[in-house]
């Protein structure tokens, strides 16, 4: 039920009225459900704005009147005809005593709105119980009033006196909640300073042993690299032995004494390649292994690829390359990336495939990711014995290797595949393996159609011009066995061979022998070939003098900035009796004269 009830309507013209005004409200208000502060505020206000306009002569009227409805509100209005105005500290004090009562000041009136709890039941019984309570006609004095007031005072005194000692109590319970809350905080301050300081010690241990840890792999890499760099040296001396005996040159074998030098040639390289790959590693690792990107000629190097791998069969097994005369060979852009390295993967991942594989196949296919694609995919899939699922990502970790009957008999590093993958990540690339065992291995190597910027390319170094015999070749190199192994060439090549075995003595015997040529390593005791090479340029009699470099490093790998007085720079392992000729031999004018006059 909605609806606006008007309750009552009061005349006040005197202080007797104002009296009765505020025994109306309090009525009203009690009625209506209001709390008893409640009843004496709205009481309260209605007198203090009652005496504030009250006027001699000219009366105002009172009208109490009930909303109906959901929630119900209790309204006194204050109305008069003469333009008086209530004074502001009136108003003030109202505010102050009904906060949450609506006051609207309006000229000639001033509504007092007071909602009701929801509690109360806003229909017609409200309405006819607080007019039942606004009997016209109740009676009151100035003593009823005054011991009215005094009552509400006494009661106001003694809520107040309670809300005091409710205040006092909520007080106590706070400070001795404060003071739980300070304790915990000091308790829990103690403890996160305890945690703080465990993590700032455990933060100085993990620094600590990060710190070993580097020290550690850094160790280990310096080892890799030496150890592979000191095996290359005897291992390049026996391959360069065998090269010379099973060369067309030498004095010829017997055929079990070629067989025979031919299986040291083979197992000298194998070593070579274990010891290149190791070294290989730890060039990775130490950040010294750079890509050199170039237009790749896939034709050439698959082919390449093939003849190496074919030159070993593997019975029971094929071999498949894809036909390098396909479309896909004159229609995809040039592949640019490091040739060597690419190559060097896909024999590793084929290598790895025929291992392996006791029967079936072994293919290599090459395309495009995509008609559109700028990516390459190089894919090696086998019928072998496959990896387990739970060992696919520890194949990549260096030296492991999966255990298992069927791979005792395979020999390896455990090396391959991270190698493999190591250079894939240089060339910009990614290598993922998907593996079934008992089924097979299938191996993806995706790489860019462009790979990394390519670096700046070295100095070109001056060939000699090919010529006849020389009369005098210096050798300075500590290596006993690669002298050994290649004095014959040297003594092929020039009348007279003079060996130096270190490098502090090698210019005071160039300056002696004044020799046509001289062979010059890198790594000797007392001076490196470095610092030779800086003091043959510094003196005019000498710096003309050619000097080729020999090396058991990678020629790649070498400084050439500081090899400018080089004339070339060899690798020991490559090194052959043709390659001399054409670099160490020149023209003897006086020699072809004597010979033809």
């Amino acid at each position: 039920m909605n609806g606006r009830e008007r309750l009552l309507q009061l005349t006040v013209a005197s202080e007797l009225d104002v009296f009765a005004l505020r025994r109306y409200a309090k009525t009203a208000a009690a009625a209506a459900g209001l709390e008893s502060q409640d009843q004496v505020r709205l009481a309260t206000s209605l007198s203090e704005l009652g005496r504030d306009l009250l006027r001699a002569g000219d009366p105002m009227w009172a009208i109490f009147t009930l909303e109906l409805g959901e929630p119900a509100q209790l309204s006194v209005e204050l109305a008069w005809t003469d333009g008086r105005v209530p004074g502001r500290e009136s108003i003030l004090a109202v505010s102050r005593l009904l906060p949450q009562v609506g006051l609207r000041p309006e000229a000639d009136r001033i509504v007092l709105e007071c909602a009701l709890p929801r509690t109360v039941d806003g229909g017609g019984e409200l309405a006819a119980r607080v007019r039942a309570a606004l009997r016209p006609g109740m009676g009151v004095s100035l003593t009823e009033d005054l011991r009215a007031q005094t009552s509400d005072l006494m009661a106001a005194l003694e809520e107040s006196r309670k809300q005091h000692e409710e205040l006092q109590r909520l007080n106590t319970e706070l400070e001795e909640t404060n003071q739980g809350v300070l304790a915990l905080y000091t308790e829990l301050s103690q403890e996160l300073e305890e945690t703080n300081r465990g993590v700032v010690a455990l933060y100085a241990d993990l620094d600590e042993k990060s710190r070993l840890l580097q020290e550690a792999s850094e160790s280990k890499t310096r080892f890799w690299f030496n150890v592979s760099h000191e095996l290359r040296t005897p291992v390049n001396s026996v391959v360069g032995l065998t090269r010379l005996l099973l060369d067309p040159g030498s004095d010829p074998l017997t055929d079990d004494q070629q067989r025979q030098v031919g299986l040291v040639g083979a197992a000298g390289h194998l070593l070579l390649a274990l010891v290149d790959e190791l070294l290989d590693v730890a060039k990775a690792e130490a950040g010294r292994l750079e890509p050199h990107p170039g237009p790749v000629d896939l034709r050439g190097m698959l082919a390449q690829l093939r003849g190496i791998l074919l030159a070993a069969p593997q019975p029971g097994v094929a071999l498949r390359f894809p036909d390098t005369d396909r479309a896909l060979f004159d229609t995809t852009p040039v592949l640019v990336t490091d040739e060597v390295m690419l190559a060097r993967i896909l024999r590793n991942l084929l290598s790895n495939s025929l291992k392996f594989t006791g029967r079936g196949e072994v293919r290599l296919d090459v395309a495009r990711e995509s008609p559109d694609s700028d990516w390459m995919l190089f894919t090696v899939t086998d019928t072998g014995v496959g990896i387990p699922q739970d060992q696919q990502g520890k194949v990549f970790e260096e030296f492991y290797q999966v255990a298992g009957p069927h791979q005792r008999n395979h020999s390896g590093t455990g090396l391959g595949l991270p190698y493999a993958r190591r250079l894939a990540e240089l060339l910009g690339g990614t290598l993922v393996l998907d593996s079934r065992p008992g089924e097979g291995t299938a191996v993806v190597l995706r790489l860019p159609m462009r790979g990394p910027a390519p670096l700046p390319r070295p100095p070109q170094l001056h060939a000699l011009q090919p010529a006849a015999r020389l009369g005098t070749v210096l050798c300075a190199d500590d290596d006993g066995g690669f002298r050994e192994s290649f004095r014959p060439v040297l003594e092929r090549l020039a009348e007279r061979v003079v060996e130096v075995d270190e490098g502090h003595l090698v210019v005071d015997a160039i300056r002696r022998e004044r020799p046509d040529a001289v062979l010059l390593d890198l790594s000797m005791p007392g001076a490196d070939g470095f610092a030779v090479l800086d003091r043959l340029a510094a003196e005019p009699q000498l710096r003309d003098i050619p000097v080729v470099v020999v090396t058991s490093a990678d020629p790649a790998t070498v400084p050439r900035h500081r090899l400018s007085h080089a004339r070339a720079v060899l690798g020991k392992r490559t090194l052959t009796l043709h390659q001399l000729q054409d670099l160490l031999a020149v023209e003897t004018g006086k020699r072809s004269s004597h010979e033809h006059p």
